[in-house]
């Protein structure tokens, strides 16, 4: 296994280990590790070049499915158990990306069009944590009916993960299908993945598509408004100040989560 294929691997267990729990953007996490842009272009231009989007996307894939298979009950038991330590955590993660994104746009002098972008993307992530929760429950009495909802419902959850600081997790919980699908995952429930993947695979097509558009004719606004997802989300999972000994353990779970990302960007490069 050569040194890139194993390092895709592990981003892709990363990602994938994360991608569940409720407030965080698997999409923001491949952004921080720096392979967002490479899977937006395989994906988006996979006919064009299918040896490598099949090489990228079928390593960073393994790795994906590894880590919601091994890590991501273990994640949601911290989350659950020591809640306020691990947003914080995360928090780290997220808001340590601030800066790449702000260097990707290119932005040399900052004006009102880009605090309008900015607050635009925040803006987008607001509103969809003000919906209320229990949208598009589905019940498989319902046949040919609840196969089309599936795939609806995958098509939207693949918006929230292609688009960083969109939680796919919050998506399913705003849906009303969160603890369906994680029981299906543990289940392995055919009869749900199957129809749930062909919407999260179909929208994932359309949706890198027109984000790859945008990147080419609108870098600069496009990365703005992922900057204000990824700030947006960063006010979502906040829990609040802690107390007692949280208050001095949140702090050194957030510089942890910076010293990993430092460590995964050198891998990086």
């Amino acid at each position: 296994m050569g040194k890139t294929t194993f390092i895709y691997i592990i981003k892709g267990i990363v990602v994938g280990g994360s991608m569940l729990v409720p407030g965080v953007s698997g999409a923001t996490m491949a952004m921080i590790l720096g392979i967002y842009d490479d899977l937006v272009k395989a994906v988006s231009s996979f006919f064009s070049h299918k040896k490598q989007s099949i090489w990228l996307l079928g390593t960073f894939s393994l790795g994906g499915a590894a880590g919601v298979l091994l890590f991501a009950k273990p994640l949601l038991y911290v989350t659950e158990n020591w809640n306020m330590p691990m947003m914080y955590f995360f928090m780290g993660a997220v808001a340590g990306s601030v800066p790449m994104i702000f260097g990707k746009a290119g932005v040399t002098k900052f004006s009102l069009k880009d605090l309008a972008c900015i607050l635009v993307g925040i803006a987008i992530v607001w509103i969809i944590g003000a919906l209320p929760t229990g949208l598009f429950v589905t019940d498989p009495d319902r046949g040919i009916i609840y196969v089309l909802l599936l795939v609806a419902a995958g098509i939207i959850a693949a918006v929230a993960l292609v688009l960083p600081g969109i939680s796919v997790s919050y998506m399913l919980l705003v849906l009303g299908m969160y603890e369906a699908t994680i029981k299906a995952i543990g289940d392995f429930s055919l009869s749900y993945l199957l129809p749930l993947g062909a919407g999260v695979i179909l929208g994932v097509a359309l949706t890198t598509r027109m984000l790859e558009n945008a990147m080419n004719r609108h870098g600069r606004a496009t990365y703005l408004i992922i900057l204000g997802f990824v700030i947006g989300s960063i006010l979502q999972v906040f829990p609040g100040v802690p107390k007692g000994l949280e208050l001095a353990v949140c702090p050194v779970m957030f510089l942890i989560s910076f010293i990993i990302i430092k460590k995964l960007s050198a891998l990086e490069n």
